[in-house]
């Protein structure tokens, strides 16, 4: 496998899109045949790292906030925009994906619990780097899959997280929709306690093993990140000891008791899901003995619709539409406060943070 192969329902982040210089290596078979990759990312603690990173892959901006240039933009004899099309080789991030195979599981084993070889003693030094994270993720899915892929929102919500270390030093946090489990990962560098949750065997199969693989970063802080199911249309927390994945009741009580933070990042992409998740922010919110905020990570996503025979951005319309009704919620029981995270946080990973990444705020208690 040389190059990703695209039918007309594949999805593709840009993460993997975008990254400098990056190998996507592919290790194994998931339970459903995707071939599964390992990417590594740096944590960019060191300043002049940050800056390189940043000014790589963010377009430079003048003082009034638009992008700037050397010179006016080219106009055609008619007055037209004359754009000239970009070499593919000539951006500095946008090189074409070429993923390769690295080594591949022993036994031929596709529900990713096969034996590997073990890593050389190069990986496995940099693998204990206390700056560096491993993440096991797949590329170019169904929709339905995009869980098993890495999002900018994810990296906008740990930057944000490794910004305020104070603030979630030692607390109990919830992530709903965690895909890949790379914020879950981050927040366990910081947190207590943090219950990593989604739906679906085999991706939560990939999350475990990516918290398994990156302990490093949590034992100095002897933290916990315990994966758990958790589907926004089931009725309760299944705590059934023959599904994998379950919830014990020691632990739905404690994450009751002990939840102060709530965390997602870019899962609102069909408004189903907006609406379940809405729904499950108020059930758990109106349960938990504390007062709790509520951190989102959402991406706006452009798209041209013959309805609207315009460029609209209908999924985060839902989500607005979603925050403003519980913002507005007044059922004698909670109350809810909404508000954007505008203050600029420094960027401790290499992507490309762009404007339409939006990280928001929910402060939640009961009356």
């Amino acid at each position: 496998m040389d190059v990703v192969s695209f039918r007309k329902d594949t999805v593709l982040s840009d993460v993997h899109l975008l990254l400098p210089n990056t190998r996507h290596l592919m290790t194994r078979l998931n339970g459903v045949n995707q071939p599964v990759f390992v990417s590594k990312f740096k944590i960019l603690w060191d300043v002049e790292e940050k800056e390189a990173a940043c000014s790589e892959l963010t377009p430079e901006r003048s003082e009034d906030g638009s992008r700037s240039s050397e010179s006016e933009a080219p106009l055609d004899d008619d007055g037209d925009l004359d754009v000239a099309r970009r070499p593919r080789d000539a951006s500095p991030y946008r090189e074409r994906v070429c993923p390769i195979i690295l080594r591949q599981a022993t036994g031929t084993s596709t529900d990713g619990h096969g034996e590997e070889d073990e890593d050389d003693d190069e990986e496995e030094e940099e693998a204990a780097r206390q700056d560096v994270i491993r993440i096991e993720h797949t590329m170019a899915t169904p929709l339905e899959d995009v869980g098993k892929q890495i999002w900018r929102g994810a990296f906008l919500l740990a930057d944000f997280i490794l910004s305020r270390p104070a603030e979630f030093e030692g607390v109990t946090v919830l992530e709903l929709g965690a895909g890949t489990g790379l914020t879950s990962v981050v927040m366990a560098t910081q947190a207590k306690m943090v219950y990593c949750t989604d739906v679906g065997q085999d991706l939560l199969s990939m999350c475990q093993r990516n918290v398994t693989i990156n302990r490093h970063l949590t034992e100095a802080k002897a933290s916990e990140v315990r994966v758990r199911q958790l589907d926004w249309t089931g009725d309760d927390f299944c705590t059934d000891a023959e599904v994998a994945f379950a919830w014990t009741e020691d632990e739905v009580a404690d994450m009751h008791n002990e939840t102060s933070i709530i965390m997602a990042a870019d899962v609102c992409y069909d408004d189903d899901l907006t609406d379940g998740l809405f729904r499950m922010l108020y059930r758990i919110t109106s349960n938990l003995q504390h007062t709790s905020t509520v951190y989102i990570s959402i991406e706006k996503r452009m798209n041209f619709t013959l309805r609207h025979m315009e460029v609209v951005c209908e999924e985060y319309n839902q989500f607005r539409h979603c925050l403003d009704e519980l913002r507005d919620m007044e059922d004698g029981k909670m109350q809810y406060s909404v508000e954007q995270v505008l203050s600029p946080f420094p960027q401790f990973f290499q992507y490309e943070r762009v404007e339409h990444l939006e990280l928001w705020k929910v402060s939640a208690r009961q009356k």
